[in-house]
């Protein structure tokens, strides 16, 4: 099970740039990796989250990956692990996630904040190609 979600968020680059910092005070990432260009301001954050599912006994992994160039940021969250198909399938609906936590805080931080949040939708591969 692999699930991506892309958002991009624009607004002022100072408030932009506080965004993964308070992300990260408010959930903990279990490993956190940060770059930034001496070239340019951009600067790249690496987070992975990880839960413990003891229901179903599996694990559950959130790659969250924080792209800033001072114009927008862009968020990219992959999911990975946890486990499909009937046993594991209906335990935990109602059960908030990790992602969803993250997810809420894009939105609500954009939200107080005044910033415009996109959700980037895959586009399926064109035939021919």
């Amino acid at each position: 099970m692999a699930t991506v979600s892309k958002y991009l968020v624009y607004g002022p680059a100072d408030t932009l740039r506080r965004m993964p910092n308070q992300l990260f005070d408010r959930i903990e990432p279990k490993y956190l990796y940060n770059y930034k260009s001496s070239d340019t301001n951009d600067e790249v954050h690496v987070a992975v989250y990880e839960e413990y599912e003891k229901q179903i006994n599996a694990s559950v992994t959130l790659t969250c990956i924080i792209e800033f160039t001072g114009k927008q940021s862009r968020f990219e969250l992959k999911k990975t692990g946890g486990r499909m198909g009937f046993r594991g399938s209906s335990l935990d609906e109602e059960k908030r996630t990790i992602d969803d936590e993250v997810i809420e805080f894009i939105l609500d931080f954009g939200k107080r904040f005044g910033l415009t949040v996109q959700q980037e939708k895959e586009q399926a591969p064109q035939k021919g190609e």
